[in-house]
This record gives C-alpha cells, sequence and structure tokens, in this order.
C-alpha cells in the first residue's frame, strides 16, 4: 500500500467523494495516472491528546492492511480521517464502517445510488 504523505495530496483528495461514517470520513478522488491505490490517515485535535489520536491512526492503518486495501481500487487516493467514536467502538464496527463506506464510494462513483 502506497501512503500519501504530502499536504497538497490530501488537499486533492478532499476536494472528490466524502463519505461519513460514525467512526471515520473516507475522502477519495481518481487521479490522472493508473498507478497503485494510495491511502492516507488523518486525525483532529478534536478527537484527543495525541495518545488518542495515534492509537485511532493505529487502527485505521490496520483495518486497511487487513482487509481494506483490496476494495481500494487503482488510480485512487484515499483519505480516512478518525472521528472521536473510533476511540470506544470495537475494532470489527470500525472496520465495518471502512468497507460500509468503500462500497458507497465506489457506488456513487458508478452511478448507483445504492438504493434497492
Amino acid at each position: 500500500m502506497e501512503r500519501l504523505r504530502q499536504r497538497a495530496d490530501f488537499l486533492a483528495a478532499a476536494s472528490g467523494t466524502k463519505v461519513p461514517a460514525p467512526a471515520v470520513v473516507l475522502q477519495a478522488r481518481k487521479r490522472a495516472d493508473d498507478g497503485p491505490a494510495r491511502c492516507g490517515f488523518t486525525v483532529s485535535k478534536k478527537v484527543g491528546n495525541a495518545v488518542q489520536r495515534n492509537r485511532v491512526r493505529r487502527r485505521l492503518r490496520e483495518i486497511v492492511r487487513l482487509s481494506g486495501f483490496k476494495r481500494m481500487l487503482a488510480g485512487h487516493d484515499y483519505v480516512l480521517i478518525g472521528r472521536g467514536a473510533a476511540l470506544t467502538l470495537p475494532f470489527e464496527r470500525i472496520a465495518a464502517d471502512v468497507d460500509g463506506a468503500l462500497r458507497r464510494i465506489h457506488a456513487a462513483r458508478n452511478g448507483n445510488t445504492g438504493s434497492r
């Protein structure tokens, strides 16, 4: 998995599609190239002190490492913004939120509304 590290990449992803979930907000945008998917992680100071923010960031990285990266499409940038709920929710629930957000973001890109 390639990581987003430069501010310009995070700002570019912020101009793309956004999907909120209880534990995270997922931002995604299609790049001009077809390189591998890139992912960035951020947690604001509203979530808590440095220890709490790092805990949320580590949990998000592990979720993407275990399962989320398989759903990420080549040529896309993704930013996961951790929310305060990610501190108290079970790991499986956060993973389900990320998975659902990825499904919704790709459904929105394909023009599907997701309603049945």
